[in-house]
Parts: structure tokens; sequence; C-alpha cells
């Protein structure tokens, strides 16, 4: 069984808060969901409300169920919700091949949506991988997009993110510079950086990862969603080894480092879940950088739709700092940092993403 990226910097570097059992307020229920036909596969979408459309998108490793706190928000603010467990994910299909994870087709996916819900634009709200799928959206089907609100995830043009000057100083030993080459290929890059143990270079190089993470589904979420760990600011002074994740896929302890995000029944859901997918359809996400990047190349890098931007004080990979200079590349762009918040923005702060959302959307997507 394996680390994930956030708890494995927070464990080798002892940097961790004390552990403490949290408290939680009870879920909402989820909306019913049907199958929806589009783009050659069929997606599980949540549905409700009406007035203009939002469409929610969840990150790595998530479903349609991490917007449970914002679904009854939006609808209450006047907004149609289309929630779809995204592909892979789910009870949506999951097909085998690699290929079929390119964000060619996971774009094609939500366009065909659209069109089968009788929808001619949506604002795209994503989380993690979501975040960077809505920015995506309005890169290469601009006609149906009306805006992007990213929690977390910033737009970094040719698929840098992972090459953002943020990310990669901590990684360097002592005295080497590294400037990314948006036209060459971003893993190459990054395998010029980082040690063959960095989670997303792990996902590339066979199915050692598929293998620990599959091994216990419960145990590997519950690792996963995390809070209370490590500041952002303490990932500059961490040792290279440790930026670079050579540990990752060590064995998960007893006790693991902060606090749970999910409680029992939340960790239940996602449980299933992936019981029933594995975790390969998610990674095949990461197997297309290569081929989005070139794909993209010829794109035009600039997001013309109003944007939102809701950072986390304390993610530690995607810092509030990595969106200096973003407006070069969303012009229409409004930025705000939640407090006191690691990684999973949508389940740590749901009452302070609703408010931001909400209050956005107002002002750029009225309902009337």
């Amino acid at each position: 069984m394996l680390f994930t990226r956030r708890i494995l910097l927070a464990g080798l570097a002892a940097l961790t808060l004390g552990a403490a059992t949290p408290t939680w307020a009870e879920a909402p229920p989820m909306p019913p969901s049907a199958l929806v036909s589009t783009n050659g596969i069929n997606l599980n979408v949540y549905e409700a409300g009406s007035g203009p459309t939002v469409v929610l998108l969840h990150g790595f490793p998530g479903l349609a169920y991490t917007w449970r706190h914002q679904i009854p928000a939006l609808v209450a603010a006047g907004y149609r919700v289309i929630v779809p467990d995204l592909r892979g994910y789910g009870a949506s299909d999951a097909p085998a091949d690699v290929e079929a994870y390119d964000v060619a087709s996971l774009t094609s996916d939500l366009v065909g949506l659209l069109d089968r819900l009788d929808v001619r634009e949506a604002v795209f709200m994503g989380h993690d991988w979501g975040g960077l799928l809505a920015w995506q959206m309005a890169l290469l089907h601009r006609d149906r997009v009306a805006g992007v609100v990213s929690l977390n995830t910033p737009h970094v043009p040719h698929w840098g993110l992972w090459l953002h000057p943020e990310i990669v100083k901590p990684a360097l030993a002592k005295g080497r510079t590294f400037v990314a080459d948006p036209k060459a290929d971003p893993i190459a890059q990054m395998r010029k950086v980082y040690s063959s143990d960095m989670y997303v270079l792990m996902f590339q190089d066979g199915n050692r990862a598929d293998k620990a993470m599959n091994a216990n589904p419960r145990a590997t979420i519950r690792s996963v969603y995390r809070k209370d760990l490590m500041r952002s600011s303490q990932w500059g002074d961490l040792p290279p080894f440790v930026v670079n994740m050579e540990y990752y896929g060590k064995p998960i302890p007893p006790e693991l480092p902060g606090k749970d995000v999910l409680d029992a029944e939340e960790l239940d859901v996602y449980e299933r879940n992936f019981i029933r997918t594995g975790f390969t359809p998610a990674i095949n996400w990461y197997r297309n950088i290569s081929r989005d990047w070139k794909a993209g190349l010829a794109v035009d890098q600039k997001v013309r739709v109003p944007a939102l931007m809701i950072t986390a004080e304390h993610d530690v990979v995607l810092r509030p700092s990595m969106t200096e200079g973003m407006h070069d590349h969303v012009p229409e762009l409004e930025t705000h940092v939640i407090a006191d918040a690691w990684h999973w923005t949508p389940e740590e702060k749901p009452d302070e993403v609703n408010r931001l959302a909400v209050d956005w959307l107002h002002r750029h997507y009225p309902t009337h």
C-alpha cells in the first residue's frame, strides 16, 4: 500500500500536527442519478435544480459525491446543477485503453453531456483534476463555457502544472536550477527534476502504483483524504529526497498524520466505488499527460471566459502563490484564498467554498 503526495510529505518530514478525532456535520444526500449516453460511453450523472447550468467536476481520486455539500447550496441559489462521475470513476463507464482517457475524450464527454441534456453553455466548476479539466474546456470548447471556477488547481499553460517553479524549486538539489520549456514534453522534463518514484512519474512506469492502491481501497482513500498536515510554507524547507518522493509506495502506518477529512459513512461511499472500479482508470488520466501536451501545442492557452480561482492556504503542492501571474493567461480572473484549508476544499471547507462560488456566480452568471 502506498502514500499519496499529500500525506507522504507530511509523514516523512515529521511536520504534522497531533492526530485528533474530528467531528463532522451530517453529509447531505445526493440527488437522483441516471446513466447518460455521451461520446460512446455512459456517464452516471446526478442532477438537481433549475436555472442556469453549473457542471461540477471532481478530481483524483474523487467522485460526483465530492460535491455533496455544494449541490444543495447551488440549487438554493437558483442554479441547475449537473454532477457526473467522470470517465473511469464511480458508476460511469471505464474503458480499458489508456488512450481513452486523453483530454480530447474527457472534454468530448462533457460536450456530449450538454447536448444530451439540452444545455447550450454552462459554468464548469472543478477541483484538482476537475479544475484542470474545466480550464481545458475553456480552451478547447469555448462556445460551451460561460465561466470557470477552479478549486486549488491553477491554469498553467501547456500542461506545465507539475513543472511550476513553486513546485520544482524545492525538488532541486542545492545550487541546481531548472526552467520549464512549454515546447518540450512535460513528462520528459519531469524526469530531469524528480525521482522516478515521484507519483506522476510512478504512474507512467508500470502498474506498481495501481496494485498498491487497489490492494486496500479503503486504506488508500483514508490516507489520501487528510488535513491538518504541514503548512505550504514548510514545503520549501524540505530536503530534495523528500520532495522527490523516493519513499512513495511504503506501507501506510497504523496511525496516520493529521486528521481524517471523511467520516466513516463518507469513507464507505468512496470504498464501495473504488472496490468496483479500482484506481487504474483514474491513474490513466495521468498517463495521457504527454499525449495531451502534444495535442495542445497549437491551442491558444489564453482562457477567454470569466474565472474564479479558489485556493487553499495550506495546500502544499497546489499552493496559493501559484496563482501569481495567472492573469496573463486568464484576464478575467478573480482569486480567493480559503484560510486553514489543505487540499480537499469542497469537503474540508464547504461553507466557504459555497459562499465564494455563489457570490461569483450571481455576479457573472446571474439567475435572472
